[in-house]
């Protein structure tokens, strides 16, 4: 995609947003247009499945889940101990302790990107920091943790230790009760995928 359609892209839900919130509530941007763009196709915003998943599982005291959607989809399906704090009222009073800090490390999900970008754009042009976007939303959620597709024989130990781990991931986090038992290639267990923070994240997957 061109950087023009790029920027386009970022901008303009950004500006719908904005131009959609009383003028007493709006708060200076910190980020030019141009970092804003740079932070975005470097996809510096996301963090995976995995990632959330290994992080709920060790019970990370720093990991804080924020659904972005509206109260009635967060009261139907929300991931474990997430706070709700819907796109329309992101820049509440209320919110802003949660939003801007050092402590937790926030990370906004919608049932795909879409809205968790909106709220990760907006807080980071307002120079918030600890904000991040769960990789594909809700939907990869459940195609990669919930519902893992079991990897074909002979896959490499890497697929098969990552399948396992999605596997107990998700019976763990209120996937199917399914018992799958997948040996590594060479007939040992791998290891389970190590957390790593604060890599560079890849863009995300399962649509917007």
């Amino acid at each position: 995609m061109k950087p023009l359609k790029i920027l386009a892209a970022v901008i303009i839900p950004l500006g719908i947003i904005i131009a959609a919130v009383p003028e007493n509530r709006t708060r200076p941007y910190k980020l030019t247009a141009d970092e804003l763009l740079t932070e975005v196709t470097e996809g510096r915003q996301f963090m995976s499945p995995d990632e959330i998943a290994q992080m709920l599982i060790v019970k990370d005291p720093t990991l804080q889940l924020i659904d972005v959607r509206s109260k009635d989809q967060f009261e139907k399906f929300s991931l474990p101990n997430a706070l709700n704090v819907p796109l329309e009222s992101l820049l509440s009073a209320e919110y802003e302790e949660i939003l801007n800090q050092d402590i937790k490390l926030n990370i906004f999900y919608s049932n795909s990107s879409n809205e968790a970008n909106q709220a990760w754009m907006i807080t980071r042009q307002l120079g918030y920091k600890n904000n991040y976007v769960l990789q594909g939303g809700l939907n990869y959620w459940a195609e990669t943790i919930l519902k893992p597709e079991k990897p074909a024989e002979g896959s490499p130990n890497e697929e098969i230790a990552r399948y396992n781990f999605r596997m107990g991931a998700g019976k763990a986090l209120g996937g199917g009760s399914e018992s799958v038992a997948v040996g590594a290639a060479s007939g040992s267990s791998a290891p389970k995928p190590v957390l790593q923070k604060n890599k560079k994240k890849k863009g995300a997957a399962g649509g917007c």
